[in-house]
């Protein structure tokens, strides 16, 4: 089955801009090989997450990815089945925000903020809202 997995969880402070270009190698290289794509958002304290997979390979690499000592507070904000990819050719994107308030540049409304923000707090427990604040990202 096709799913989805979204979660935020808290940046530590050993996790240094080098260590997410190594994760972001080792998704490379892997996550083609599981048929694995998704997004990942960070700041300095914070990483969002999005998994598209196969349900059971997603849940297990979102277990091995709770056990990396670079993050720690993981709150699941989604998971379930999936007609489709939202980001099929992606086998790990990448964006960091900068600072910890997010400026946002665009036609963001406050109730997108205001998600926004909640997600960030792993708050919010809508998955389809979520996606959409990650699509105005990418």
């Amino acid at each position: 089955m096709l799913a989805q997995l979204t979660y935020v969880s808290d940046r530590n402070s050993n996790c240094t801009d080098e260590e997410i270009k190594k994760i972001l190698s080792v998704a490379e290289k892997y996550n083609p090989l599981l048929k694995i794509t998704g997004v990942l958002l960070y700041t300095d304290t914070k990483f969002i997450q999005m998994l598209e997979g196969d349900a059971k390979l997603i849940s297990g690499l979102y277990t091995k990815i709770k056990l990396d000592k670079r993050h720690c507070n993981f709150w699941m904000i989604s998971f379930g089945p999936i007609d489709k990819k939202s980001f099929p050719s992606w086998h790990m994107g990448a964006r960091k925000i900068e600072g910890s308030l997010v400026d946002f540049k665009s036609d963001i409304s406050k109730e997108d903020e205001i998600i926004f923000n909640n997600m960030l707090n792993g708050k919010e427990e809508s998955g389809a809202k979520v996606l959409n604040l990650l699509k105005m990202f990418f």
